[in-house]
């Protein structure tokens, strides 16, 4: 039997991206925004394509299929029948989106075959699958469970901006659902757009300055309370309905209705350079709240209509591991799977799956996708190609034959302060940086944060980084019981004396905390456990640095700044190192440093 090998692609709305899947097994996916530079490219991902390609004809010369996430004309009905609703209101967003769909976006198939054709898939066929179900697939799929409940919660697909779902062997079946303009996502976008964020790329912000609010203080009391009295109601089921009066996406060209909402509570819209008051913090702690609520619901309702003792996650929400994990320790489940790029660009590896099992009617058997050892499935670059940018650029640099030397070394920058790019392998896939495109530096050090945000990623500095752990140290550190591997759950950190009522609770959480580089607020931290199998080269740095501090632990956050892609090449690495305040750059096994850090 010949193997049948599937492109999935995901595009025209944010996080494009490209997955191939193979007789059931992912082999590779990229987002397109790691190759053109461009934050949260929605292009049709043409350089990803063309690395999937590359991986393709590594296994196989022939292309079975390639599907698109979701169904364009469904989409177009919503539009339209949104429109048609509200009308007279919306006419200027109307005369502003209409023609576009009209010329670019309602004929997607068309222009999805040029683009494919010319790169030699002119007779493959071109297939299609609904987004919620794409999300699912994605979810499941790779999951290691058999039977599943499926949870999907985003802005919004075609229609849906809800779904629960019920997956066993091969088998996704949606049960529920809730239609646009409801939508939980759309609910925290739209406050992240009056919080003065960038919609699909600023929620995480959101999540980041939900602790910095007061929950005790009445200001965030009534802000709470008044939300879930006039802007949204949740029912018993998690089903939410939004009070139209304060959004504007439906029929507008913002998200949200500045005048209404600050008449309501009080806390005003805020310019994206404007200072962030307590009012921010307070309004940005209810909006989390809130969302953690529905999520619960949500995951109870699922548990109830399928009784089933495991539960997969996907969609844009599923990201926000905060929310994650008070479905954990609600014991609802015994276990929770999330897809770890839960956002659209995941949807090029469930479409691909969907088709996989269903179309072509391929069970899940014991070889099925979870069986991936990570989500390392970007590219990879060789020796030479390292070589060639470090001598166009007359770097100096130190190569080492034994690896031993390179990490011991490693660990004692690390432990003199320094801050480390590490690039290795292959890149991982998704949002996250799981020790392949990193920056790492030592979590003991109390002014560590404030020196990321500041000097090396130019953010905001109330913005948290993130600890990746030795996986058999783990319950040394940390309290929890999710999967950490992907980083979406947060842990609680032992190493803590509880807060004592200091209004203080920054400056509190420094003195008190062994970690305060990588512990928020709350004292949690999104960890990422690595252990041998999944990660050898940065399991055994931190064996190093263990050596020599005793500490199994490092700060890992993404390798870019602000508002840029996480790097990809080894050009990406080398222009973001010497433009940042990173002190020192592996890549491979290659040692770069600074001039001004010579002496480390």
């Amino acid at each position: 039997m010949s193997r049948i090998a599937i492109i999935g692609i995901s595009a025209y709305f944010h996080d494009s991206a490209v997955a191939l899947i193979i007789d059931g097994e992912i082999i590779a996916a990229a987002q397109e925004e790691r190759f053109s530079r461009i934050k949260n490219d929605a292009s049709f991902p043409i350089n990803a394509l063309r690395y999937i390609l590359e991986r393709a004809y590594m296994h196989t010369d022939k292309i079975s299929a390639v599907v698109f996430y979701e169904k364009p004309f469904l989409k177009f009905e919503r539009i339209v029948e949104m429109y048609h609703i509200f009308a007279p209101y919306g006419f200027k967003s109307f005369l502003e989106a209409i023609p576009i769909w009209i010329k670019e976006k309602l004929f997607l198939k068309r222009k999805i075959q040029v683009e494919i054709k010319g790169l030699g898939l002119g007779n493959v066929p071109l297939l299609f699958s609904e987004h919620h179900l794409s999300h699912a697939g994605s979810a499941f799929y790779p999951s290691p469970y058999e039977k599943a409940a499926i949870l999907i919660v985003d802005g919004v697909g075609e229609w849906a901006t809800m779904s629960i779902g019920f997956g066993y062997g091969k088998n996704i079946k949606i049960l529920k659902e809730l239609r646009f303009p409801h939508s939980l996502g759309l609910f925290y976008s739209a406050f992240t757009h009056y919080l003065g964020f960038r919609v699909n790329n600023g929620e995480y912000k959101v999540m980041g300055l939900a602790p910095y609010g007061d929950i005790g203080s009445e200001e965030c009391q009534r802000v709470y309370n008044t939300l879930l009295s006039e802007v949204i109601d949740i029912r018993e089921d998690g089903s939410i309905l939004l009070n139209m009066k304060y959004f504007n996406y439906v029929n507008g060209l913002t998200m949200t209705n500045n005048d209404e909402i600050y008449n309501l509570i009080q806390i005003p819209y805020r310019k994206s350079d404007d200072i962030i008051t307590q009012g921010h913090k307070n309004l940005a702690m209810a909006i989390q709240k809130i969302t953690e609520e529905v999520m619960i619901a949500l995951a109870k309702t699922a548990k109830e209509i399928t009784q089933c003792n495991y539960l997969v996650l996907a969609g844009g929400v599923a990201l926000n591991c905060v929310a994650n994990t008070k479905i954990l320790e609600s014991n609802l489940y015994g276990g929770i799977w999330v897809q770890p790029a839960a956002g659209d660009a995941g949807g090029a590896i469930g479409a691909a799956l969907n088709i996989y099992h269903q179309y072509f009617h391929r069970p899940r058997t014991e070889n099925y996708a979870h069986k991936i050892s990570s989500y390392y499935l970007g590219p990879k670059y060789s020796l030479s190609q390292i070589e060639t940018v470090l001598l166009k650029n007359r770097v100096n640099y130190k190569q080492f034959r034994d690896s031993f030397q390179l990490y011991n070394e490693v660990a004692c920058m690390l432990e003199k302060g320094a801050v480390v790019g590490w690039f290795q392998g292959r890149m991982e896939f998704g949002p996250r940086a799981l020790g392949n495109r990193s920056i790492l530096a030592d979590p003991r050090l109390i002014e560590m944060q404030k020196h990321l945000n500041q000097k090396v990623k130019f953010r905001e500095d109330f913005r948290p980084f993130a600890p990746c752990v030795l996986k058999e140290d783990f319950e040394e550190y940390f309290m929890g019981k999710g999967i950490y591997d992907y980083m979406l759950f947060v842990a609680y950190c032992k190493e803590h004396q509880p807060l004592k009522g200091d209004k203080n609770k920054e400056v509190l959480k420094k003195d008190l905390n062994v970690f305060p580089a990588v512990v928020h607020l709350d004292y949690s931290s999104r960890v990422q456990s690595v252990d041998r199998t999944h990660n050898e080269k940065l399991w055994k740095l931190l064996k190093a640095f263990k050596k020599k501090t005793g500490v199994g632990m490092l700060v890992n956050t993404s390798f870019n700044v602000m508002d840029e892609p996480i790097v990809c090449s080894p050009e990406d690495a080398y222009r973001n190192f010497i433009k940042s305040g990173i002190d020192v750059l592996v890549m491979e096994n290659f040692l770069i440093k600074k001039y001004n850090k010579c002496s480390l």
